[in-house]
């Protein structure tokens, strides 16, 4: 049974992170109506290595690790045995963060969105960024 609630919380986490992807994508085009968005050196930069590294799995045609550890806890907590049969809430991110898409509709609408935010970050980068790299 801590298997599959150990998989369960992968879940939340692996659904927070999906959120925390695209949320960026939406304050990063809200960015151009409110430009103080362009400061959070921060968010911006660990959004950009997360949509960079997610892009990146979509063109190599791999797993996210999240998935891969999610569905090994799955794995071992089937082979204990338990009466836990799922939890609701768990169930329907599930459907959420594994939509039945075509994959290479959601590799090219990634990859396009990596693009943007690349694009829009070496366009406007955060002053403490710039700055960095104007010393070199």
């Amino acid at each position: 049974m801590t298997y599959r609630l150990l998989a369960d919380l992968l879940v939340v986490i692996h659904f927070a992170w999906i959120v925390f992807m695209l949320w960026g994508v939406v304050l990063t085009i809200r960015g151009f109506f409110r430009p103080a968005f362009f400061e959070r050196w921060l968010f911006r930069t660990v959004h950009l290595l997360g949509i960079a590294f997610v892009a990146a799995l979509a063109l190599l045609d791999r797993y996210c690790p999240l998935t891969v550890w999610e569905y090994r806890l799955r794995h071992r907590g089937e082979a204990r045995g338990s009466d836990y049969p799922g939890a609701f809430i768990v169930d329907n991110i599930e459907r959420l963060i594994y939509i039945r898409v075509d994959p290479d509709i959601i590799t090219a609408v990634t990859a396009l969105l990596a693009v943007f935010i690349v694009v829009v970050y070496l366009w406007r980068p955060p002053t403490r960024v710039a700055r960095l790299f104007r010393k070199q």
